[in-house]
């Protein structure tokens, strides 16, 4: 049996009925009808909502269907409707399960691209701490878990460079052996300079006018270690000169840059040629190699690897490769035996402003003009630490020099300071301040470690290491570009302008 409510004629969802007339409502249309009119809708009579009653159906009876399910057509018509809800659900649970399986298998190929790049990076690391391990080794320590100081260890984001050929690892790592286990052992050589004879050094001699008056200016000076007297030049004009001290003229004239030189090197080893070796803004390195037939230097090779500036140049302390250094953040080593390229390594992040050569010959330091100073294993092209200085003003390390124990490096820590890193403990051992205006253009450790040079625009100063005193004064000249120790430390030698100058003992 079923009933319609009496307003909608619809079976009600919520059943009344009124105690007066008996007639059956739904709940929520016969009080909408009260609140307007106050009487019930079919008799007239007053109707309160306390007249209705609830009607209370089992909770197991089927309601009736609706007026519309009654015929078979209706019926068809009801079915088709949910079937073709039913097909459409199917539908979009189909794409939502295609999209849910893509996104899956983009994660599932994303972590698998993770986990190769974190093997990658694991295995970089495990390679650079490798390269520390081995830099602190030949310095004397023990490898330590952590950096102090300053210097942060680096994880190589880019593909582990190939490094160095394994013939030339070797001999590296047999001069690193030989001359490491003599560091302990080293000390001045007999009749070496004292910091208390350079304190009395003073100007004795001139060599005037070595380069063209423009542009004029000598950049870069090299000394010869087995021939007193005979050094290299390089300048704005863009010649090298190799100049006897002892004759008073000059040996050679060497061309071919096509703008200034910025550094020379000689390579003198007993019972081969004499090398000159230069590197100049123009991109290119040039060698010369000494013709025992002539008498005459002939050009032998010229580097053209590079896409910046050569900033650095250095021979290897195995004779037989020297490295370049260049603003395109890269550096190379090439062989001298045949004159051809060995290495260049992939783009750091930062370009090379100077370079320097560990004295056993496994690190290589270059300097930035981000301030900070990289440090490579160049057997591997490894990068083993950065050192960074506390300055929160940028500037470019454009020199930096090893000391010749190998415990020390000395660089600007700042436009106007220097600072002696002490690589055994990776901290800075002190900075010293050269004054406000000074600007630093070189700076060198002499063969003995006693003391360094400082060449800036206010001349040069020599201090004494360990107790950071400072020695002498060189002003005369004015800017001095360059600064290097003669043999035995018993000189100084400055280029300001055109100029090669030399400082000593009185006579």
């Amino acid at each position: 049996m079923s009933f319609f409510c009496s307003l909608s004629g619809e079976p009600p969802q919520d059943p009344v009925v009124s105690s007066k007339s008996g007639h059956v409502y739904e709940r929520r249309l016969i009080l909408k009808y009260i609140a307007d009119n106050g009487t019930d809708p079919i008799t007239g009579d007053k109707l309160e909502e306390a007249d209705l009653v609830s009607v209370k159906a089992s909770p197991k009876a089927v309601p009736p269907r609706p007026p519309q399910l009654t015929s078979i057509p209706a019926l068809l018509h009801s079915l088709q409707n949910e079937w073709d809800a039913l097909v459409l659900e199917t539908f979009a649970l189909k794409q939502q399960y295609n999209s849910v399986r893509q996104q899956l298998s983009h994660a599932l190929y994303a972590q698998d691209a993770a986990t190769r790049v974190v093997a990658r990076l694991i295995k970089e690391r495990d390679a650079a701490r490798e390269a520390l391990a081995n830099v602190q080794a030949t310095i004397g320590v023990a490898p330590s878990a952590q950096a102090g100081g300053d210097v942060e260890m680096k994880d190589q984001t880019a593909e582990e460079a190939p490094g160095l050929p394994k013939e030339v690892v070797e001999k590296v790592d047999e001069t690193n052996s030989a001359l490491s286990s003599q560091r302990r052992k080293r000390k001045p050589g007999p009749g070496h300079a004292t910091p208390a004879q350079v304190k009395k050094y003073a100007a004795k001699h001139t060599i005037p006018s070595l380069h063209s008056a423009s542009p004029a200016g000598i950049n870069s000076l090299a000394l010869s270690k087995t021939e007193t007297g005979l050094f290299a030049t390089g300048g704005n004009d863009k010649i090298v000169q190799l100049y006897d001290r002892n004759a008073d003229k000059v040996v050679a004239t060497l061309k071919g840059h096509t703008k200034r030189v910025n550094h020379v090197a000689l390579r003198e080893v007993e019972g081969s040629p004499r090398i000159v070796l230069s590197a100049s803004a123009d991109k290119t390195a040039r060698v010369w190699a000494l013709d025992s037939a002539s008498g005459e230097y002939a050009p032998r090779q010229t580097v053209k690897m590079h896409k910046g500036d050569v900033t650095g140049l250095f021979v290897h302390p195995i004779q037989t490769i020297f490295g370049l250094a260049s603003l395109d953040r890269t550096y190379s080593v090439h062989d001298l035996t045949n004159f051809s390229p060995i290495f260049q390594s992939a783009a750091g992040e930062d370009a090379y402003t100077a370079a320097s050569i560990h004295p056993d010959g496994v690190l290589l330091g270059l300097g930035t003009p981000g301030s900070t100073i990289q440090i490579y294993d160049i057997r591997s092209g490894a990068l083993a630490a950065t050192l960074t200085p506390e300055s929160s003003t940028p500037f470019t390390v454009s020199t930096l020099s090893f000391s010749e124990n190998g415990y020390h490096l000395l660089a600007p820590d700042s436009t106007s300071s220097v600072a002696i890193w002490d690589l055994r403990k990776q901290t800075r051992a002190t900075s010293i301040n050269l004054g406000d205006n000074f600007k630093i253009n070189k700076a060198i450790y002499d063969t003995s470690a006693q003391f360094f040079g400082i060449a800036g625009n206010e001349g040069g100063r020599a201090f004494a290491h360990k107790s950071w005193e400072e020695l002498a004064r060189f002003e005369e000249g004015g800017e001095m570009s360059d600064i290097v120790f003669g043999e035995l430390g018993k000189e100084v030698w400055g280029v300001t302008g055109r100029e090669v100058r030399i400082w000593g003992a009185s006579a």
